[in-house]
């Protein structure tokens, strides 16, 4: 009897990538592999890839040298977008067996039945605008929660990015797919859905667009919550804003992406809105919703920065009611607008503007929980004892931690902030 194969999944970078990997591991259990956790010995390694950051090329590195030392027999796969945007320079790394680019990711099965060990790495990957398909893909590594990827890919040029280059164009799943999809995620006891893409709000054709999709999602049965992972602020209609107020399975909570607080770097780095478009967004929502939660991404040392620039960004953000920051620190990434604006800002400086952004994101997470304090907010809790503990998000995605109730796991809470 053949000795069934085990496989390890590692995945770098954003929550598509996740729903994406969960979706491969299913695939190739479904094809008879036994899944193995990444820090035990497999017989196959993959390695899902990021291009946002340089860090997350040189995490991919490091994963692959410390497989290396562990199970130097082991194949090594490396997909995702750094697999799509350079491919030759993975197939060098040592120990690598196998580069999945864009349109072959989804056919990593068929790869690994024809993969043997040999000195070269083989590479299957193609250009990245002959990538038209879209895979539809979501995560069920535990029931509380699930991402659900229903938009691939972006047609906007932002001067800083790489992901149009690694996952070409928009292309989105349709209404219907969707829907299948989360009615099979209730038959498997999922609570909450995750939307996710990489241009959410790009949803959609001519006809149908992502306010029809929530619209429609709204009727799922079995789906008590859903959230809108990030939505670009020029996308977020009113009427969305306007269908959440009275939604009760969408929850009051928005992510959108700012970049800066500077009208000069919103139009160097491409950005199809400026500060004051991004501003009425957030009044907008305030005014209908005042307990909705509002996150922010924001890139700090983008070239050409200056000090006041940058405290145009933090005097903006602290005029915002919003609660939370991501804060990204500009990396370099090749082929991109962004190398050929001048100065570039020294590191030292970029980590010094990070800081101070996190120390603001602190400030504002805690003075939006002391708004709702003493209120009572429904909390889902999620089926993790960690040293006694459990944690759950309100529906304005306020984190709850609470001792250990195997009762409450999974389950919709009444919680006095």
């Amino acid at each position: 009897m053949q000795k069934r194969r085990s496989v390890a999944f590692h995945t770098l970078g954003c929550k598509l990538n996740f729903s994406e990997t969960s979706t491969l591991s299913r695939m190739l259990e479904q094809d008879g592999f036994e899944k193995k956790e990444f820090a035990e010995e497999a017989d196959v390694y993959v390695i899902n890839t990021c291009s946002v950051t340089h860090n997350a090329d040189k995490e991919c590195r490091q994963l692959v040298r410390r497989i290396q030392r562990k199970t130097p027999e082991s194949f090594v796969v490396i997909t995702g977008c750094y697999a799509q945007l350079k491919p030759k320079e993975i197939a060098e790394i040592p120990g690598v067996d196998l580069v999945l680019g864009a349109a072959e990711k989804f056919n990593i099965t068929s790869h690994l039945k024809e993969l043997h060990k040999n000195d070269a790495a083989k590479i299957s990957s193609c250009d990245i605008d002959d990538v038209k398909d879209f895979n539809s893909s979501f995560s069920l590594n535990e029931r509380t929660r699930t991402f659900l990827k229903v938009q691939d890919g972006c047609n906007y040029n932002c001067s800083f990015c790489t992901i149009p280059m690694a996952r070409g164009k928009s292309r989105s799943n349709t209404i219907d797919n969707v829907i299948n999809n989360a009615k099979q995620l209730a038959q498997n006891s999922v609570k909450e859905i995750v939307l996710t893409g990489i241009n959410l709000g790009d949803f959609g054709n001519d006809t149908r667009n992502f306010y029809q999709l929530v619209q429609a999602l709204d009727n799922v049965d079995g789906i008590e919550r859903y959230r809108i992972s990030s939505i670009e602020p020029n996308l977020l209609s009113n009427e969305i804003i306007e269908f959440v107020v009275q939604s009760k399975k969408f929850m009051p909570h928005f992510h959108i992406p700012l970049q800066s607080g500077s009208n000069k770097i919103l139009g160097l780095m491409r950005r199809r809105y400026r500060k004051e478009l991004y501003a009425g967004k957030i009044a907008y929502i305030k005014r209908l919703m005042p307990h909705c939660a509002v996150g922010v991404d924001v890139i700090v040392g983008f070239p050409s920065e200056t000090e006041n620039d940058f405290y145009e960004t933090i005097e903006f953000i602290n005029q915002l009611d919003v609660s939370y920051l991501h804060v990204f620190t500009y990396s370099e990434r090749d082929k991109t607008k962004a190398l050929e604006i001048k100065p570039v800002v020294p590191m030292h400086i970029r980590h010094q503007r990070n800081k101070t952004l996190r120390n603001l994101s602190y400030q504002k997470m805690q003075n939006f929980i002391m708004q709702h304090a003493r209120t009572i907010r429904k909390v889902l809790f999620e089926d993790h004892n960690k040293n006694g503990m459990m944690e759950g998000y309100t529906d304005n995605y306020i984190r709850i931690t609470s001792p250990y109730k195997k009762e409450w796991a999974n389950e919709i809470i009444d919680w006095k902030i």
